[in-house]
């Protein structure tokens, strides 16, 4: 039975906002940027929805123009509770997107990583509407969501002056299960042991991968589409939605290779590659627990 129920809809992202979730519902924006929607709550991840990028980095080798345009912009976002960022670079702390959010919705919470307080306060958002997050430190957002923020290692790990972890990831416990959200990162020693104590029901991962070009320019990358299937395997969980491409032309993988690999893994993990234009349902009942009974096979390659 998948974990994950996916839906294409047709016309615009914010035509289909309009009715109400009838469960836990998750809209990819592009890149790492994710809404997430039930009947109690509404929040965003990494949510990129500017191209402030494109300007910030115009005549670098590495053009930042988008290759896509956002589903969806400020203006056009239905009402939000929280808004998460995993870690201070622009394609995950978008300030244009930030500052607009918070003129629109003055009670929506943002949650960033303490670390992540320079790029955070010249926003100009008021101290009640943020919620400094650090490693193992669980936040209990409302009685129908708890988030535990996990290091993450943009290719390694950073810390500021204080010890704080630049780079964060996030479980969701939500009504349907607990979603993980890994940030921009790496395997690291202990992430599988760690992730498999909390059994996720889905894996929001990043797929783009690194290379040695593009960390020579300070641009760090990620898990390949194969570690991210060998992680979610090891630590058992169900289903993975595999993003973090099609963004910048530079920094990107073959979409492809993604379908290819979910006909391998239809066995052990339900692969599902991350589309604008989709509604993806997190079906409860589903998730860690049951996939590990059903899996005790070896990983294998995808």
């Amino acid at each position: 039975m998948p974990t994950v129920e996916t839906t294409r809809f047709e016309g615009s992202l914010v035509g289909n906002l309009s009715n109400e979730p009838a469960g836990v519902e998750l809209y990819w924006l592009g890149q790492a940027g994710f809404l997430v929607r039930s009947p109690r709550l509404s929040f965003l991840i990494d949510a990129y929805l500017s191209d402030q990028l494109a300007e910030k980095y115009r005549g670098h080798i590495f053009s930042h123009t988008r290759l896509t345009a956002a589903p969806i912009t400020v203006a056009e976002l239905p009402g939000l509770d929280f808004v998460f960022c995993t870690h201070h670079h622009g394609d995950h702390l978008d300030i244009p997107s930030i500052t607009g959010i918070a003129r629109k919705f003055p009670h929506t919470r943002f949650i960033v990583p303490a670390a992540s307080e320079p790029e955070v306060v010249p926003a100009g958002l008021s101290k009640e509407q943020i919620i400094w997050a650090e490693a193992e430190r669980e936040i209990q957002l409302s009685d129908s969501l708890k988030v535990t923020p996990l290091k993450a290692a943009h290719e390694g790990f950073e810390y500021d002056q204080l010890g704080r972890d630049r780079f964060l990831g996030y479980l969701f416990e939500v009504e349907a299960g607990l979603i993980y959200h890994s940030g921009d990162t790496v395997r690291y020693p202990g992430l599988a042991e760690r992730i498999i104590r909390f059994c996720p029901h889905l894996a929001l991962l990043p797929v783009n991968g690194r290379r040695a070009e593009l960390r020579e320019t300070k641009i760090a990358g990620n898990f390949t589409l194969e570690e991210a299937v060998q992680l979610c395997v090891e630590a058992k969980i169900p289903a993975l939605i595999a993003h973090h491409f099609g963004m910048f032309a530079f920094n990107t993988v073959d979409p492809r290779l993604i379908d290819q690999a979910a006909t391998k893994t239809q066995n052990r993990l339900q692969l599902i590659k991350a589309e604008l234009g989709t509604r993806y349902c997190l079906k409860r009942g589903t998730g860690g627990s049951d996939f590990a009974e059903r899996n005790n096979e070896e990983p294998q390659d995808p």
